[in-house]
């Protein structure tokens, strides 16, 4: 297995516990313990976790917007219905929109009206949200449940037959450089679908998220019409998007 692939597998074992051992993960991935320990320290360089006795624990408990099995999280809540309400601005009835897996497209579903729209998404906890609103269609492609997802080798394909007007993808950071990126791979292909197939493009993620960056690109930021934020944004890293020409949302 190569480095990337053990890096994800203990991303997606820290996303859905929190904290993991050197020694569950060295039997998990069939390594030593000290090619663990190395591959630890290596993504807490990236500041994607902390290493602990024995072990390490999630850098940040908010997932960056990928939820667990355990259920949604408050963490910046606040700032996630703000950029929920900015989004909402860009959504008019008989729109068909997409919205990616993660807890501010969640709040952008909990605060869509009961209007005329078509609503593709993948994200389990949307997709409970919509079905009480009967005016929504809900298109959703198949597949096996990956934390809050569902995940198939198909949906892109299914994706890219369909006419979206607009899609809403979220992303564990941005950065001028390193683009959109995530934790893991096996949701690089269904964001990448949404990006390439959809008509615009909004990012939607809170301020914490700028300037970082995570394990796996899935597109630049010239691939989105904008990026839709919280006004949290210091004016120092929002004016660094904008000299690279990305268009940012966050202003009242």
């Amino acid at each position: 297995m190569s480095p990337l692939k053990r890096h994800e597998k203990i991303m997606e074992v820290l996303i859905s516990g929190q904290e993991v051992t050197v020694v569950a993960l060295s039997e998990m991935l069939q390594v030593t313990g000290k090619t663990v320990r190395d591959d630890l320290a290596k993504l807490e360089s990236m500041g994607l976790l902390t290493r602990v006795h024995g072990g390490a624990i999630l850098a940040q408990n908010d997932q960056y917007g990928i939820l667990t099995n355990k259920g949604v999280t408050d963490k910046n809540s606040s700032e996630k219905v703000q950029i929920a309400k900015r989004a909402l601005q860009y959504i008019v009835p008989g729109d068909i929109i997409a919205l990616d897996g993660g807890s501010t497209t969640l709040e952008i579903a909990k605060r869509l009206d009961n209007q005329p729209l078509t609503v593709i998404t993948n994200d389990l906890f949307i997709i409970n949200e919509l079905t009480r609103k009967d005016q929504i269609m809900l298109v959703v492609p198949g597949g096996s449940r990956v934390r809050n997802v569902l995940v198939s080798e198909d949906a892109p394909r299914m994706i890219s037959e369909l006419n979206i007007h607009k899609a809403f993808v979220s992303a564990t950071a941005v950065d001028p450089e390193f683009g959109l990126s995530i934790y893991t791979g096996d949701l690089v292909p269904f964001k990448k679908a949404l990006i390439e197939t959809a008509q615009q493009v909004y990012c939607v993620v809170d301020h914490i998220k700028f300037g970082q960056f995570a394990l796996r690109t899935f597109a630049t930021c010239s691939d989105v019409d904008a990026i839709i934020t919280d006004n949290g944004i210091s004016e120092q890293m929002a004016e660094r998007f904008r000299e690279s020409g990305i268009t940012l949302d966050y202003k009242s």
